[in-house]
């Protein structure tokens, strides 16, 4: 599943266009009928085109992957038979959290190339997704290396049907003539000449659910090469965040969330309305959580309690306990101190 860019412009450099072509080289196979599915072909003065279109080179490695029987077109030092990263992705698919999936791909990838391995960590609320080389892959090098990360990514946001911004793309290369096309492929800020190939993100992002069933999946690996490039546009972190907020601080209002998050109170609900929840849902369920975690472990008075969950008053705060258990708080209090 290499990279792709915009389908309509022609953004995609040669240089990936020449590591397709290098794979078939190695070979001893000759290009020519990739180059012809995809429509690529020398001027009338025999120069090739220094871009491609997005769909043009889709043509050109699924053409390539084929001829080749080789999902990773000449990355490895042995062919991945077709299909090697649908039963990735499958193998990874019933895990809940995005943190669990990651993993275990990164993990599972190990079985399929010992050339790399890739690793993912989450350390001082940073997550990063690292690539290790363990083989010099010569003129595919950069070109397998950016695509391993692109997949990674546009599998991660499939999983979570969630824009995953980036803190950081590394490259363990010198920025290329083309460098500005990473700007596209990787919305956030790009690093050459790192010590690794890596992505770095809100590790925030890994505890988010999955949210793809097994048909979804299907349906994705008959065309995966374009999801590469969906353009995402809902954050479902929001919510995430929303969420710790409010278990800090359950007294939070829609206005002061809003401060905290650089949002207006609009947005604010706009934006979760489009994650498919609502501001009072949200405080619903922490002043929920709040309110029993004091009746169960402390012996405040109920206005303390009230006051605490967020409440103005208690006799708001026990129409709202008892909407949500069925029962008082001095019920629920007095059965789980029994």
């Amino acid at each position: 599943m290499p990279l792709r860019t915009d389908s309509t412009a022609r953004r995609t450099p040669w240089p990936f266009v020449e590591a397709v072509l290098h794979a078939y080289a190695a070979r001893g196979l000759d290009p020519a009928p990739a180059l012809l599915a995809a429509h690529i072909a020398p001027d009338a003065n025999g120069n090739w085109p220094a871009r491609v279109s997005a769909l043009q080179f889709e043509r050109l490695c699924a053409a390539a992957m084929h001829a080749l029987d080789d999902e990773a077109p000449g990355w490895f030092s042995r062919p991945l038979a077709w299909g090697s990263y649908g039963l990735l992705a499958r193998a990874s698919h019933s895990a809940p959290t995005l943190g669990v999936a990651l993993g275990r791909w990164c993990r599972h990838h190990g079985l399929l190339t010992r050339d790399v391995t890739l690793q993912l960590t989450d350390a001082g609320g940073v997550a990063e997704v690292r690539i290790d080389e363990h083989r010099a892959m010569g003129a595919v090098r950069e070109f397998a290396l950016t695509s391993l990360l692109r997949n990674v990514h546009g599998l991660a946001c499939w999983w979570v049907d969630s824009a995953i911004a980036l803190q950081r793309a590394d490259f363990p290369f010198a920025a290329p003539a083309h460098a500005e096309v990473y700007d596209t492929l990787f919305p956030g800020p790009v690093r050459f000449g790192a010590p690794h190939a890596a992505l770095r993100f809100d590790a925030a992002y890994l505890g988010l659910p999955q949210r793809r069933d097994a048909a979804a999946l299907d349906q994705m690996l008959r065309r995966a090469l374009p999801l590469m490039v969906l353009p995402y546009r809902r954050d479902r972190l929001l919510a995430l965040r929303v969420r710790q907020r409010l278990h800090e601080r359950p007294t939070h209002t829609a206005t002061t969330l809003a401060a905290e998050l650089a949002l207006s109170p609009r947005s604010l609900h706009r934006q979760l309305a489009a994650e498919g929840t609502q501001l009072q849902t949200l405080k619903d369920e922490a002043r929920r959580a709040h309110a029993t975690e004091l009746l169960l472990r402390t012996q405040q008075p109920m206005k303390q309690v009230a006051h605490a969950a967020g409440f103005g008053n208690d006799k708001s705060f026990i129409r709202a306990f008892r909407s949500w258990t069925g029962q008082t708080p001095e019920a629920f209090r007095a059965r789980g101190t029994r």
